[in-house]
């Protein structure tokens, strides 16, 4: 059994690229929702000292003395690039899981008795050819083996991109041991933290540590990195993702929204998003969260920070259900006098099929149906919040979001397709 993780270098970064050439071999960086923090960055911006989620306020003299180009995230282009990537690869391999937007693991095994190393090679090529996307991938008898050997594949540019972990056991030895125990996949920096109490500084000792001791100290999946990395495979390929358990909608405003309308609003609007969302996939909610919160880096005002949630009886993904009660939990945790940076809106204790009502409910659950049904059908046939609550405000700001840099939906969009000129 051999596993392979194909990796979309920089790819956010790279999805700019793509549709403007003028940004190759430029430093190239993309902002979060509201421009806040930077998210995604290309090579050469990383060796200027841009760091991963640093507020962009914080680096504007590297961007201006190194002449950084700034896009805000375009998350419909990048969506729809990841798509094609993983069709691509499809091309090639028959069982891939999407693990991420930017990562894929592919089973190798229907492909035993071919050269793995060529093969990935191929599909690199084919996938800078159709895409313009740039791939590294690693190859390794286990999932967590070929996350080392994908790492391996980025960062040492004599592998060309594709590496496989050595079977040589004096070699698979120096890789783990070269290989941080908090850079390991699923570890982090608080477990490496509590693992380099422990003694264990490498991936290689975190290989030898007996799984047991691993599991008392941690939990299982934690042993089961451990396992993995010792070659014993745990983590099968999904064919397709779990279930989701809860689902967030959330944003930063690009203005301080002092006015409870304006809170009620957006949260209104998070409430609507996510219902929408939660229908499409089949799903019902038992419970509903929202959260507002102010500026923590503006310790110069007053701080709130506050979330509320409710028990939904039945479970629902009815719009006006959703809202009502997101703004009801709203308008209680709703603080005069403060300055709020972010709201959101957490449905939980989601369940898939068969929806069962509650007996003293006062809802026509078949009416609430048929409802969303054409709600949504209108929505997908004439775009996107042509019918929309009311409470979202009558024209709808998404999010009052701020997207000073954001380039075109270039794949997504027809008044926005590339020109040729």
């Amino acid at each position: 059994m051999m596993y392979a993780l194909a990796d979309c270098n920089n790819f956010y970064a790279s999805c700019e690229r793509v549709f403007d050439p003028k940004l190759v071999n430029k430093p190239v960086i993309v902002l979060s929702n509201n421009d806040g923090c930077v998210v995604a960055r290309s090579q050469e911006a990383k060796q200027v000292g841009i760091q991963m989620g640093q507020p962009v306020f914080e680096c504007r003299d590297i961007i201006r003395s190194h002449a950084v180009i700034v896009r805000s995230s375009n998350y419909a282009l990048y969506e729809d690039m990841s798509r094609r990537v993983v069709s691509a690869i499809l091309h090639f391999i028959p069982d891939v899981e999407i693990y991420s937007i930017d990562e894929a693991f592919c089973d190798l095994a229907p492909m035993a008795g071919r050269d793995f190393d060529k093969l990935c090679r191929e599909i690199r090529s084919a996938v800078l050819q159709w895409t313009g996307i740039p791939v590294s991938i690693g190859i390794g008898s286990t999932k967590t083996l070929a996350k080392i050997a994908n790492r391996v594949a980025k960062r040492d540019a004599s592998t060309d991109a594709v590496y496989r972990f050595p079977c040589d056991v004096n070699e698979s030895r120096r890789v783990l041991s070269e290989t941080r125990v908090e850079d390991v996949w699923g570890i982090g920096r608080r477990w490496g933290r509590r693992f380099r109490q422990l003694g264990v500084q490498s991936a290689l000792d975190l290989a030898q540590m007996p799984p047991s001791i691993v599991r008392s100290h941690f939990n299982v999946t934690a042993m089961q990195t451990g396992m993995e990395l010792a070659g014993v495979r745990c983590h099968e390929l999904e064919a397709a993702p779990a279930p989701r358990r809860t689902l967030v909608r959330s944003r930063s405003f690009g203005e301080a929204v002092k006015r409870w309308d304006e809170m009620y609003q957006a949260i209104a609007s998070h409430a609507t998003r996510a219902a929408e969302k939660l229908r499409l996939e089949g799903g019902v909610a038992g419970r509903l969260s929202v959260f507002i919160q102010t500026n923590r880096f503006r310790q110069d005002q007053p701080q709130h920070c506050v979330s509320g949630s409710c028990e939904l009886m039945p479970s629902t993904n009815t719009t006006p259900v959703l809202v009502e009660h997101a703004s009801s939990i709203g308008r209680q945790l709703w603080k005069p006098g403060h300055a709020y940076k972010k709201a959101g809106v957490m449905l939980s204790e989601i369940t898939f099929g068969e929806m069962q009502g509650a007996l003293f409910s006062s809802r026509d659950d078949a009416h609430d149906a048929r409802l969303m049904e054409v709600l949504d059908r209108i929505n997908m046939t004439m775009g996107s919040g042509t019918l929309h609550p009311a409470a979202t405000g009558r024209h709808q700001r998404t999010g009052f979001m701020r997207q000073e840099h954001c380039s075109p939906r270039y794949t997504t969009r027809w008044s926005e397709l590339p020109k040729v000129i």
